[in-house]
């Protein structure tokens, strides 16, 4: 038993658990913006733009000020205005939704890689500030349980409210079951006084953010540097973990802790001279997403009226 804990506490044991929550956090928050997105009916495949932009800007901001929640809220406010956009497209112009968000992701891509240039110069690469992370009292100290979930920055911390308060809204509240219904029966939903195009704008206006605020996490925390295409794919990935873990918040800290810890095992076995190529160590996350995806969400159970679009006072369309 001694060995056994021994091995756990140590320091090359706790800090796998430790990155693998750091290293999930930010698709976990892109994917609890979207639930609320799907739950509402309307699909957003621009998440990993919107990740990208608000990682720039949050970086952008951060840097300039010192401040990681002035970068935290610029990386929100850079989602909700991206939220907005692809949402003026789908839900009031009736663009195919999938073609609207490749192309947000497409701009995003190209924008954010023109701005940072144009913000910081060609061959810069300027830090970020360490903000350090906040060690609580007693829980920290747990046996796997602390070094993964209470040995974290504070955005963590934050992510865990994120978690709470979205598991409330969405399945405790009046406002979660409006939502709930706008995505399965838009029509029923308007004849009971539930404003859909609203509920849908609204939606996506907090998936933005949360995109926003989950790719800031990876220049603000996970790296303090700002790289072009640094999402590289968590967005994607947000939307996978969508489906294992069922639009529900705590089968998605489930799906992402799962992801985090094969990001972690990579960057890790990297290190190590074990003949493998490195190349075949940075596919395991996205190899391990698409297996998992392939023999164990045997139903999407999506939303009824996902991705169908509603003309208000008009029915689908």
């Amino acid at each position: 038993m001694n060995d056994i804990l021994s091995f756990l506490t140590s320091p090359v044991v706790s800090g796998f658990f430790s990155a693998s929550m750091r290293l999930a956090a930010p698709i976990l928050l892109a994917a609890l913006g979207g639930i609320y997105n799907e739950r509402a009916g309307v699909l957003n495949i621009g998440m990993e733009g919107m990740m990208l932009m608000g990682s720039l800007i949050g970086f952008t901001i951060g840097h300039i000020t010192g401040s990681l929640w002035l970068g935290v809220l610029a990386a929100a406010l850079t989602g909700v205005l991206l939220g907005l956009i692809l949402g003026f497209f789908t839900i009031t112009l009736d663009a195919n939704q999938v073609v609207a968000g490749i192309s947000i992701n497409l701009l995003c891509v190209g924008l954010a890689s023109f701005l940072y240039r144009l913000f910081y110069g060609l061959g810069l690469q300027p830090r970020g500030s360490d903000y350090g992370i906040w060690n609580i009292p007693g829980l920290s100290q747990i046996p796997v349980i602390g070094p993964m979930f209470f040995q974290q920055s504070p955005l963590v911390y934050l992510t865990y409210l994120i978690i709470a308060v979205s598991f409330i809204v969405v399945f405790r509240s009046s406002w979660g079951l409006a939502i709930i219904a706008t995505g399965e029966n838009p029509a029923a939903a308007e004849t009971l006084g539930v404003n859909v195009v609203r509920t849908r704008y609204i939606s996506m206006v907090i998936s933005g953010a949360l995109c926003g605020i989950g790719g800031a996490f990876l220049s603000l925390v996970a790296t303090s540097v700002f790289l072009d295409n640094m999402t590289a794919g968590r967005g994607y990935i947000a939307l996978a973990i969508l489906l294992l873990g069922r639009r529900n918040p705590l089968g998605l800290l489930a799906a992402a802790l799962m992801f985090g810890a094969a990001d972690a095992l990579q960057l890790r076995t990297q290190l190590l001279n074990i003949g493998i190529p490195f190349q075949f160590m940075l596919m395991l996350p996205y190899l391990l997403t698409i297996v998992v995806l392939s023999f164990f969400v045997r139903r999407t159970d999506n939303p009824a009226a996902l991705g169908v679009h509603f003309k208000q006072g008009g029915g689908e369309s």
